[in-house]
């Protein structure tokens, strides 16, 4: 049996590896490094000789801690993040190095629709499609039977996937093209993308003062786009209401939507919302790969 100072060594081998669960559940690098602390001192408290197999009893610390983490945060549901206009002072233009990378390995779009579970269905969810832990591991964390932790993690399932239909595929590719010419600043690129007559129409709390709430001809919804590039920074394709659009979600929290009109091969117009009660209402799903 380990000592232990080889539970420490373990531990340390298997921190990383914690980490990436706990990112997933929580969306926050700061509170995950909180979970694996949080999870070394329990191992420390804990009687090591009643540890048969430390990953996982590692693993289900971890995911426990979260849970209870996931329940305060959702009794006292935070404000948004932030407000719009912060991002076009340069406040939120670019996470920390660190944050950035985490973020790119999981993607924006999931952190944001993660965010929108509820605490028990997020830990099923991440536990057994992201981490492969079998549902019957993972029913005494969340509190659930076998067979309701299946339905729980299945639920999750179809609010993450959502529907896809097979007509959204060249939808997809004219968002994803004014997504990569909105980051690149590149304005021939969004000229080439949006409709000549394209409308872009806002919620006031979405622009920065000052800025008109609609827009109209592609000369001017490119130009605005370059001058608001910050935030494309900060974004990412996603299935808003069922359709192609495109999430802002600075730390991977869901700050903007945008809901896209596609006419043949040009974005014909879109909207960009603001309101947390409207944001809440929306449909959010990952496209899919």
């Amino acid at each position: 049996m380990p000592t232990e100072d080889g539970f420490a060594r373990e531990f340390e081998s298997r921190r990383d590896h914690l980490h990436a669960v706990a990112y997933r559940m929580l969306g926050s690098p700061t509170e995950a490094d909180d979970a694996v602390q949080e999870t070394w001192l329990r191992l420390a408290r804990h009687d090591v000789e009643d540890v048969r197999n430390l990953p996982g009893w590692l693993t289900t610390v971890v995911s426990r801690i979260c849970l209870d983490m996931l329940r305060a945060r959702a009794a006292r549901r935070e404000e948004p993040l932030d407000q719009p206009a912060r991002l076009e002072s340069g406040a939120d233009e670019n996470e920390p190095e660190r944050e950035a990378v985490l973020i790119d390995s999981v993607g924006r779009a999931l952190l944001v629709v993660l965010d929108r579970l509820g605490p028990a269905e997020r830990v099923a969810f991440v536990l057994h499609d992201l981490f492969a832990v079998p549902f019957d591991e993972i029913g005494p964390i969340v509190g659930r039977t076998t067979p309701t932790t299946k339905k729980l993690a299945s639920r999750a399932r179809h609010r993450v996937r959502g529907e896809h239909a097979s007509d959204h595929i060249a939808q997809r590719h004219v968002v994803d093209a004014f997504l990569g010419a909105a980051r690149s600043g590149d304005l021939d690129a969004l000229l080439a993308v949006l409709a000549p007559d394209v409308v872009r129409t806002a919620d006031a709390a979405a622009l920065p003062a000052g800025v008109a709430t609609t827009v109209r001809g592609a000369d001017s919804v490119a130009g605005e786009t370059v001058l608001l590039r910050r935030r494309s920074q900060v974004a990412a394709l996603a299935l808003v209401d069922g359709h192609p659009g495109i999430v802002v979600a600075p730390h991977g929290r869901l700050l903007l939507a945008l809901t896209v009109t596609v006419r043949g091969h040009r974005v014909a117009g879109y909207r960009v919302i603001a309101d947390p009660a409207r944001l809440r209402r929306l449909s959010i799903t990952l496209p899919a790969n």
